[in-house]
């Protein structure tokens, strides 16, 4: 928001959620009510909107121009395509610093945000 400021920038804020990656295993046993299992859209929506609701009182407090939105989908798809139907000048977005073989099975939303990306990536890693 600080950045967006100093130049005077509209901010976007985009969360996405998969909720094909909650999915539950196939069990021969029923998954009880309650288990990690049972999310479901309108938790992860919700989810979605509360990091939203947070991001826009950031903005209004540094009075930033702000628009946010929650959809579903691939992240790394959903990112790119919001990017360039917004025509954004770039994508700022955090990292979980995971490396080595789980970023090379799991693959890394912003791994493929910055090899696909148009517009310049700032990735800003989490602090631990």
């Amino acid at each position: 928001m600080e950045l967006a400021k100093l130049m005077g920038a509209k901010v976007y804020a985009l969360y996405v959620f998969n909720k094909d990656e909650y999915a539950p295993p196939v069990l021969e046993t029923p998954v009880p009510l309650g288990s990690d299992w049972n999310i479901t859209e309108a938790t992860l929506r919700q989810e979605g909107n509360d990091a939203i609701q947070y991001a826009k009182k950031v903005a209004e407090d540094k009075q930033v121009d702000y628009e946010g939105a929650v959809v579903e989908g691939d992240p790394a798809n959903e990112i790119l395509e919001f990017a360039e139907q917004n025509k954004v000048d770039i994508i700022v977005m955090g990292t979980l610093g995971k490396g080595g073989l789980e970023r090379f099975l799991l693959g890394s939303v912003t791994d493929k945000v910055v090899r696909h990306s148009k517009v310049s990536v700032l990735v800003v890693k989490q602090e631990k």
